[in-house]
């Protein structure tokens, strides 16, 4: 956050920083912009803008109820959703998700996804990898944080991961950050009160002389504070840092003022009361967030990461669904038919899920409990073969009888789709040790 007052703030971690530290932690994502730039120009790696925007679902969507319909089951497991045909014959999804159903030739089911930890954690589907699994020292880095690492910024003004969630009450389904990579990789993570001290009106060169002294200052902080970063000497490259604090390029993405009013209300408008009984605690449902994933990749962001809603439904299920799910429709056809007409859907991969599925069988408070063992997944761009459904379960929806894909699957896919080998890549540890970005290296061969 590029917040002059000399004023203490309290972030994710509890702990009281000074103004610094809202440049440092929010304003820059967390990123030693001059260490960026300067591996950047040595690597001297330069690729096409490939990029992923992943909608994370907290909670565990209700596969049964969305993409994978059971109209000839019990009606203890069957549900009050019927399905509905798509624009592919032979596919269909729910009655509460029309407007992806006359796209679906965009989009590809996997119904069929296994390997799910059974965690209320967003750790799985950021990471790829078991929270209770074997990590490095500081913990596996989430895709984002990999590809900054990886591949670098885009555009030396724009973070290349960028978390677009609110914060949410309970901590593990928050979006994961760098692990072992450390504060260098961290994701830029806007909010309202972000973007408005980081417009620059009435900038004069004694604002400037501040934001300089301040830059010091956080990296003053970073060399006692953090293992592993270097002694921070200033350069030609500290300059470039301050030149993203000065550059508008961001705060004009995510300004949805300049944004089409045509386009924009294609999205849908924010009703932040959509769950109301969730309101305070950051499970909103906000439609402007699929709008923003697009207009931060078009700046020059390579990751994307959204909540969207809450979605552990151990009661009402079918209330909490028939509210929730015709918004996620609406803005996830938004977001794919928005990035088709960009001409962007090569090299943009979406990405729609959860940490798990539900039970089949709905509860005495007609609601669907925790179910690890198999559900299900959307996707669509990235130069993917779609309109397909991948996978299918038993006549239940209990677990997987055809094509069981691990979610260690769907991260190679979307490291293909950027472009990325992961059976030749990898990033030190901590302890200087080589780590693979992820362990099952081959992706869903039905898309790519």
């Amino acid at each position: 956050m590029l917040r002059l007052e000399d004023q203490s703030i309290r972030l994710c971690d509890r702990m009281p920083r000074r103004s610094f530290m809202q440049i440092g932690g929010l304003a820059m994502g967390g990123l030693s912009l001059p260490q960026i730039l300067k591996a950047q120009e040595q690597s001297g790696k330069r690729s096409s803008h490939k990029a992923v925007i992943m909608i994370f679902l907290a909670g565990g969507p209700p596969h049964q109820d969305m993409f994978d319909l059971k109209p000839d089951a019990p009606d203890e497991v069957r549900g009050e959703f019927k399905p509905i045909d798509t624009n592919v014959p032979g596919i269909q999804i729910s009655e509460l998700m029309p407007r992806v159903a006359g796209m679906m030739d965009k989009f590809s089911i996997i119904r069929s996804l296994v390997g799910a930890e059974g965690r209320h954690d967003s750790f799985e589907c950021c990471t790829g990898h078991h929270f209770r699994s074997s990590q490095p020292q500081g913990g596996w880095p989430s895709l984002g944080s990999a590809l900054s690492r990886v591949a670098g910024p885009v555009h030396p003004t724009v973070p290349p991961y960028i978390d677009l969630s609110h914060t949410m009450a309970h901590d593990p389904w928050n979006i994961k950050g760098p692990g072992y990579l450390g504060l260098t990789h961290a994701p830029f993570r806007p909010d309202g009160r972000v973007m408005e001290n980081m417009t620059l009106n009435s900038i004069n060169k004694g604002r400037l002389s501040e934001r300089t002294r301040l830059l010091e200052d956080l990296d003053r902080f970073r060399r006692t504070s953090e293992t592993g970063l270097t002694d921070g000497t200033y350069d030609g490259y500290t300059q470039q840092a301050l030149d993203v604090l000065s550059s508008s390029r961001l705060v004009e993405a995510l300004d949805l003022e300049r944004e089409d009013p045509k386009v924009r209300a294609r999205y849908g408008k924010d009703d932040p009361k959509v769950l109301s009984y969730k309101l305070d605690m950051g499970y909103q449902a906000i439609m402007s967030r699929f709008l923003l994933a697009r207009r931060a990749v078009e700046a020059g962001a390579r990751c994307v990461t959204c909540s969207f809603a809450h979605f552990d439904w151990h009661g009402n299920n079918f209330g909490h669904a028939r509210k929730v799910v015709p918004l996620l429709d609406q803005g996830v056809a938004a977001l794919v038919q928005d990035l088709h007409d960009r001409g962007m859907d090569k090299d943009v991969t979406v990405l729609v899920w959860g940490e798990f599925g539900r039970t089949p069988k709905i509860n005495k408070n007609a609601g669907r409990d925790h179910w690890p063992r198999v559900h299900a997944a959307l996707m669509a761009g990235g130069g993917m073969q779609t309109g397909q459904v991948i996978g299918s379960t038993n006549r239940l929806g209990e677990e997987a009888v055809d094509r069981p894909v691990h979610m260690q699957e769907v991260f190679a896919t979307l490291y293909h789709n950027l472009g990325i080998d992961v059976a030749s890549t990898t990033i030190e540890d901590n302890n200087g040790r080589p780590q693979y970005l992820i362990d099952q290296q081959t992706p869903i061969r039905e898309l790519v």
